[in-house]
This record gives C-alpha cells, structure tokens and sequence, in this order.
C-alpha cells in the first residue's frame, strides 16, 4: 500500500489511529523516508518538538523529534538534553529508563489545549534505526528523555491523558470531553 505523503496531517483525539498499537518497519525505504521528512514538516508547522506515526494515520513504529537547544538543553550535555537537528527514529525501544521521577507538564498535537502534568523517569536509553536503517543506541536527559517516552507511547496507543497525574486528568476532563464530542473548546 503506497501512502501519499501529500495527505498526510496531523490526527486530532479522539481518532482511533491514536489508540493503535504500531508495527515495525519491515524496511527503511524511500517511501519511509520520504513519510519521515512530512513528519518533520508537519511537526514545524505545529510548533512542536515530536511526531509519531500513528499521529499522522500510520501505524508504523517511527517518530521524529526535534528538542532545540537553548540556554537550559544541549545535544552536547552529559547527557545530552537536545538534538543538533530533526531525527528520525525508526523501530524504537527504550532499553533503559532511570529509577527517578520528574513531574512536568507536557503537552500534545493530537490533543490541543490540553497540558497536563505527567511523571517520567529523567534519563532515557533509546535504540532505533535512523533514516539510512543504521541502528544506533542513545542516551538522554530533560526534555528530549520525556520527548522520547511521550512518542514512544504514541507507538503503543497510549496517550498523555492516560499519563497524567489525577490533579491533571480533573482539571482537563471538560476538554477531554469536548474533543470527544467534537466541540471545540475556547
């Protein structure tokens, strides 16, 4: 089945794309690549930091992250907090996740307006392919650790209102609702 790169947007909850468990890759691919560089794209335009398959309709196990650096993330930290430029992770496991826990607000392009708290570990270990099918292993920190379980669980239907503390869950139940019942909320 060839996708066409051009249709693919951004999939708003409660699409049941979202709830999907993702498969792997069978192959990296130009089709692949080329899926890849519209999530870049998509993920710019919507001002966000990842973007993971099921997202945009495809229940591929992929996503791409881009955490820029600034005056508090680095790619060159230990460990490294940020991205030098957009990355694409195909197949991805966490292998290892630290024991701690940091709660900070996240948020989601498949759920507008809705920020929430959510718990994670600090520190992430992720293998994956890149966009050429090399593997390769990584250590994270900060943002992009958090970046990296929130797509991940894009890839195994799981969403940040499944995550979020019960003080978070409560004060976003009445948007929760409306984007369930199609009502936009002001």
């Amino acid at each position: 089945m060839a996708v066409d790169i051009s249709s693919l947007h951004i999939l708003r909850f409660p699409a049941k794309a979202l709830r999907a468990r993702s498969e792997p890759v069978r192959e990296v691919s130009d089709e692949v690549r080329a899926v890849a560089d519209r999530m870049i794209a998509l993920m710019f335009e919507a001002e966000g930091i990842g973007l993971a398959a099921p997202q945009v309709g495809l229940p591929w196990r992929l996503f791409v992250a881009h955490v820029p650096a600034n005056q508090e993330r680095s790619p060159t930290a230990d460990p490294p907090t940020a991205t030098p430029a957009p990355t694409v992770y195909i197949n991805p496991e966490i292998v290892e996740l630290s024991r701690d826990l940091e709660g900070e607000e996240e948020g989601c392009l498949s759920l507008p307006d809705i920020r929430g708290e959510v718990r994670r570990p600090s520190q992430a270990v992720i293998r994956a392919l890149n966009r050429s099918g090399e593997a390769f292993t990584a250590r994270a920190g900060g943002l992009l650790a958090r970046c990296w379980q929130h797509e991940v669980d894009h890839l195994d239907g799981v969403l940040i209102i499944d995550r979020m503390t019960e003080k978070a869950r409560l004060r976003n139940r009445a948007a929760v609702r409306d984007l369930l019942e199609g009502t936009p909320r002001l």
